[in-house]
C-alpha cells in the first residue's frame, strides 16, 4: 500500500524545488527562508533549515487517490501528480489551522507559527496552497499524461474542495462560542473541513482512471465516509490518545477547550448540573490539571469514549460498503479496505 509514497514525495519535492529555483535571486543571505519553513513543516528540514528526515504525516489522502485510480482500472503513475497536489493542499490547511487553534506542536515538533511567528506562518501556508496547484496543472504533460480536459475538471473540483474546507473551518471557529450545537451540526462541519478532501482524493483517482460520473461518485461517497471516520477518531485521540504516540499533550483538546465531538456529545446529553459545570470550566481563561480531570470524569460518567468509537466504526462500515459498490475485487480494493481498517483503530 505504501509503495507509492516515495513517488508522491518526489513529486512534492519537485514542485517545491522548482518554485524556489525560479525565485533564487529574490532572497539574500540572512533572509528568513520561505521554502525552508515549508520543508520544515513537511518534515524535510530542521528549524534551522538543515536537512532532516522527520515525520511528515500519514499521507493517507494521496494514497487514497492512487489506490482509487488503480481500483478503477487506471495507471497509478498517472495519479501521482494529483496525489502530490492533494498532500500539499492538506499541509496548507494544517499550517493555517495551527495558527488559528494556537497549537504549539504537530508530529512531535513545534508548529511553524510557534517557531517563526504568526504572520510568516500565514505566508508559508499561502505559499503551500499556491504550490499545491502546480503538480496537478502539470499532469497533462507528464508520462503518462492526463487529457487536458480532465486536468481542467480536476482543477475546478480541487478549488471547490478548498472552498468546502474553508467553509468547514469557518463553522468550526464559529462553534467555539456556541453551546447550542449537536452531533448533527458537528457532522455538517467536519463534512467540509475534513471529509471533503478525502472524498475529492477518491473521486479524483477514479476520474483519472477514466471512470464515469456514477462510478466516480461512488468513490467520492467512500472517501467522504472514510474522512468522517478519520476525523471522529482524531477527536477521540485528541482527548484519550497517548502523548508519546500522538505527539500532543495528554487531553490536549480539553486543555485548548476545543469543542470536538466528545465535548459536543457531553454537552448535549449531560444533566443540567453537569452541563453547567462543563460550560463553566470551558469559560475559564486556562484549564488547570484539576479542571481537565473533572471533564475527563464527566466523559467517563457518560461513557462518551465508547460511543465516539462506535461512531468511528459506523463511518468505516459505511466506507467499506461504499467501496464494495465502487470497486471491483482486486489488490487495490483490498489495500483500500486495509487502510480503512487501520484508520478505524489507529493510535495517532
Amino acid at each position: 500500500m505504501e509503495r507509492y509514497i516515495p513517488s508522491i514525495e518526489a513529486a512534492m519535492r519537485e514542485a517545491l524545488d522548482a518554485t524556489e529555483a525560479a525565485t533564487a535571486d529574490l532572497f539574500a543571505d540572512g533572509d528568513l527562508s520561505l521554502y525552508g519553513m515549508l520543508r520544515y513543516h513537511l518534515g524535510w528540514a530542521n528549524p534551522d533549515f538543515s536537512i532532516a528526515d522527520s515525520d511528515g504525516g500519514k499521507r493517507i489522502r494521496p494514497l487514497v487517490c492512487v489506490l482509487a485510480c488503480l481500483a478503477s482500472g487506471g495507471d497509478a503513475e498517472a495519479a501521482i501528480p494529483t496525489a502530490a497536489a492533494i498532500e500539499l493542499l492538506h499541509n496548507f490547511t494544517l499550517i493555517h489551522d495551527d495558527v488559528q487553534d494556537r497549537s504549539l506542536t504537530r508530529r512531535h515538533r513545534r508548529t511553524v507559527w510557534s517557531l517563526y511567528g504568526e504572520g510568516q506562518a500565514i505566508n508559508a501556508g499561502d505559499a503551500m496552497f499556491a504550490i499545491s496547484q502546480l503538480p496537478l496543472l502539470g499532469s497533462s504533460t507528464g508520462s503518462p499524461a492526463i487529457p487536458a480536459e480532465t486536468v481542467i475538471k480536476l482543477s475546478r473540483a480541487f478549488n471547490e474542495t478548498v472552498l468546502r474546507i474553508v467553509e468547514g473551518q469557518v463553522l468550526d471557529l464559529g462553534f467555539e462560542d456556541r453551546w447550542d450545537i449537536n452531533a448533527a451540526d458537528y457532522q455538517r462541519m467536519i463534512r467540509g473541513k475534513t471529509a471533503t478532501l478525502v472524498s475529492f482524493a477518491a473521486w479524483a483517482g477514479s476520474t483519472i482512471a477514466g471512470a464515469d460520473e456514477e462510478r466516480a461518485g461512488k468513490f467520492a461517497a467512500f472517501g467522504r465516509a472514510l474522512g468522517l471516520g478519520f476525523q471522529v477518531r482524531d477527536d477521540l485521540l485528541g482527548i484519550w490518545g497517548e502523548p508519546d504516540i500522538t505527539g500532543k499533550p495528554a487531553a490536549d483538546d480539553i486543555r485548548r477547550r476545543k469543542k470536538s465531538l466528545p465535548i459536543v456529545m457531553l454537552a448535549s446529553e449531560a444533566v443540567p448540573a453537569d452541563r453547567e459545570l462543563l460550560l463553566s470550566l470551558y469559560q475559564e481563561p486556562e484549564l488547570d490539571d484539576a479542571g481537565v480531570e473533572t471533564i475527563l470524569t464527566l466523559l467517563r460518567r457518560y461513557e462518551v469514549d465508547d460511543r465516539v468509537q462506535q461512531e468511528v466504526e459506523r463511518y468505516h462500515d459505511q466506507a467499506r460498503e461504499g467501496l464494495y459498490a465502487a470497486a471491483e475485487p482486486g489488490p487495490a480494493r483490498d489495500a483500500l479496505l486495509s487502510l480503512a481498517e487501520r484508520l478505524a483503530t489507529r493510535a495517532f
